[in-house]
């Protein structure tokens, strides 16, 4: 699943020059074999977990990089493995090929499981770190940090042993501190894990709001203003999104917008979004009393 453009993209790091954005001119294509994906509106076909796509090329680069909207694979535009797959490659396995060995293949793949899921809570660590003043929280965060790192900097042997899902658990209570800390003083509504499927939120306060696991696939925000909301992801058409917590690159990827949607910094708008203005659904009427 190669970045839309095929290429390596803006990487950004931490302590340590650690990079948490994907730079496929670095990885062995390992995110075009590794992952199943199933035929659907993400993906043209069905792929076992192990074999590589048929369109990943001698060099590990997508042969159809520039189409793949168009080809029916929306959903490799929008895979961000946060640096993984160049660790991995380069780090873990030392440059080795898994073309030319099955053996380190098949390892490969599996500490690649482990590996990217680090590199996506490193990701989130960092931005907590950088969103929470001095203290004792920072310091717990700082921590996990390290830990984390730490942790991704193993063997395939030690990464293929971690409990990783413990670990996630236990950094994501410090991450829930963290939002709700940032979000003191402005909290708005809690909507954690609320089902929001293509829900009229237009006129919806969501200043302040909680949203994390919250499904909003769909919604419309349309001028909502999200400062300091907790989000997860969404259909972001006209949303002011300059000022909301843990928002990344990937979920923009993933998700409908246009040249009114405002994005934080550091961030770039997919090219997929629409250019022109998206026709408003009609307001219901109030009804006569």
């Amino acid at each position: 699943m190669v970045r839309v453009d095929g290429g390596a993209v803006e990487a950004r790091t931490v302590g340590g020059g650690r990079e948490l954005r994907a730079d496929c001119s670095r990885c062995a294509g390992v995110c075009c074999v590794a992952p199943a994906f199933t035929a659907s509106a993400d993906f043209a076909i069905d792929k076992p977990a192990g074999r590589p796509c048929p369109n990943l090329g001698a060099d590990f680069r997508c042969g159809i990089h520039t189409e793949l909207r168009q080809r029916g694979f929306p959903g490799c535009t929008a895979f961000d493995c946060f640096g993984a797959g160049q660790h991995l490659t380069r780090h873990t396995f030392a440059g080795r090929d898994w073309r030319a060995d099955p053996a380190t293949a098949a390892r490969m793949f599996d500490t690649f499981a482990v590996l990217r899921p680090l590199h996506e809570l490193l990701w989130y660590l960092t931005e907590a770190v950088r969103l929470t003043p001095p203290g004792p929280l920072r310091d717990e965060l700082t921590a996990a940090l390290d830990e984390t790192g730490r942790l991704a900097d193993g063997t395939p042997d030690e990464l293929l042993a971690l409990d990783v899902d413990a670990h996630r658990d236990r950094a994501n209570r410090l991450l829930s501190r963290a939002a709700e800390q940032a979000r003191a003083g402005k909290a708005g509504p809690d909507r954690r894990g609320a089902t929001l499927i293509a829900v009229d939120l237009r006129r919806t306060p969501l200043a302040g709001a909680n949203l994390r696991g919250a499904c909003l696939i769909g919604a419309d925000l349309r001028g909502v203003r999200l400062g300091a909301a907790d989000l997860t992801g969404a259909d972001l058409r006209g949303a002011d999104l300059s000022e909301c917590l843990f928002t990344h690159q990937s979920q923009l990827d993933a998700a409908r917008g246009d040249h009114r949607t405002v994005l934080p910094p550091g961030l770039r708008r997919p090219a997929h979004w629409s250019l022109t203005l998206t026709p408003a659904r009609p307001r219901p009427r109030p009804r006569r009393r």
